[in-house]
């Protein structure tokens, strides 16, 4: 099969407008004027850190690799590396002098077995099918110069759709939706012991508790769908049941449109809406980012302009003018933080908090003062101060 017909259409079509996107073009003539004089030394650094393993030393992990491989139509050489590590983790990286290179944790490799590597295996050969290392994210969303606050949730949001197109890849290698199924709970809680039996109706029963948190979409959704370009949870879980049971899969199959349009409302659930929808919770979040961001913005000397454009991103132009009452606004954080914490979820606080880093990085730096609102707001919402810096200095690539 042509493996493009895999790939989740939301994906492709957001891939297509960020590569249009100034920003994107910029930071990928940078890269390419740094890859053209040279190797950039990835080899080297797997080399020196980490065990390459060859046929002879893993050949039944080699004979996976390979399956997976000739599956995808994959053409360039691949080499396979084990670091020292106790937490599952896998990486694909960019080629790198006709090579492609792929790492995995000890842990993983003792951990998963049969299909469920395969999976692993075939979701990060997917990030090369797809040229998901096109979209630099680490680098535009950590650079000296980050993105808007509008192209970083455009960021984000592809991000995550490009996880559910390397999971297709994953899950056509692995043709075993049970496989998949383990191997994404045991990503999820980390556990591989006989003391916890794997139930998959049980796993996908929280997608159900999701939905009923709150009836507004993207209300429900766990903290680490929201705010991790890697959402481990029962919401890939489901989206890959719904791929199994398509066309792409078997005889007769619902069709792809039908499978993607099943697949978007799963990924509405994380992707809040509070800046358009018109709930009492909604409002209260509005309220309090637009006192928050004006707060934070002239914490230390005075809004910069800059800081006026980020912010109309968010809100309308105009909404920001020297009319208004900073002030008067300070005052009103605590009785906003306050309505807030008693109509949301802590989901849905995490969100206007991390809206708000990002309109504080909207200089590059976030000084001193400014930290102090922020944090703050965080105490305020009860939210762990520790996310603030999760958001600001997140790894942003896709493994």
């Amino acid at each position: 099969m042509n493996t493009d017909k895999l790939r989740y259409q939301s994906d492709k079509a957001l891939f297509d407008a960020l590569l249009q996107e100034r920003d994107v073009i910029k930071v990928n003539e940078q890269l390419e004027k740094m890859e053209a004089e040279g190797p950039t030394g990835i080899r080297r650094r797997l080399l020196s850190t980490s065990v390459r393993l060859s046929a002879t030393m893993a050949p039944d992990i080699q004979k996976m690799a390979d399956e997976c491989v000739e599956r995808l139509g994959i053409e360039i050489p691949v080499e396979l590396y084990v670091y020292s590590s106790s937490t599952f983790n896998a990486a694909c990286f960019k080629p790198e002098a006709g090579r492609l290179y792929v790492m995995f944790s000890s842990a993983l490799l003792e951990g998963f077995t049969g299909s469920e590597l395969r999976f692993v295996m075939g979701h990060e050969f997917g990030h090369y099918i797809y040229d998901h290392h096109d979209i630099p994210i680490g680098y535009l969303l950590k650079g000296q110069q980050p993105p808007s606050p509008k192209l970083a949730l455009k960021l984000f949001a592809w991000s995550r759709y490009a996880e559910i197109s390397a999971d297709r890849a994953g899950a056509w290698c692995a043709q075993d939706m049970d496989g998949v199924a383990s191997a994404l709970f045991k990503l999820a809680s980390g556990l591989t012991s006989n003391v916890i039996r794997f139930d998959l109706k049980d796993f996908l029963a929280q997608v159900d508790d999701m939905q009923a948190v709150d009836a507004e979409p993207g209300q429900g959704a766990p903290q680490g769908d929201w705010f991790s370009t890697h959402p481990f949870s029962p919401l890939r879980v489901r989206a890959l049941q719904l791929f199994h049971q398509s066309e792409l899969m078997i005889t007769g199959g619902s069709p792809v449109a039908d499978m993607d349009s099943g697949v978007q409302r799963l990924m509405s659930m994380m992707e809040p809406n509070y800046l358009e929808a018109r709930t009492d919770a909604a409002i209260a979040m509005r309220h309090l980012l637009f006192a928050g961001a004006v707060v934070v913005a002239a914490a230390s000397d005075g809004v910069t302009e800059r800081e006026v454009e980020v912010f109309e991103q968010f809100f309308q132009k105009g909404d920001f003018s020297d009319r208004l009452n900073i002030e008067r606004i300070r005052q009103e954080l605590p009785s906003r933080i306050e309505r807030v914490c008693q109509q949301t979820t802590t989901a849905q606080r995490m969100q206007v908090l991390r809206d708000l880093c990002l309109i504080a990085k909207a200089e590059g730096q976030v000084t001193a003062k400014e930290r102090a609102v922020l944090d703050e707001i965080a105490d305020g919402l009860e939210v762990s101060r520790n996310f603030i810096c999760q958001t600001m200095d997140s790894d942003y690539e896709p493994d």
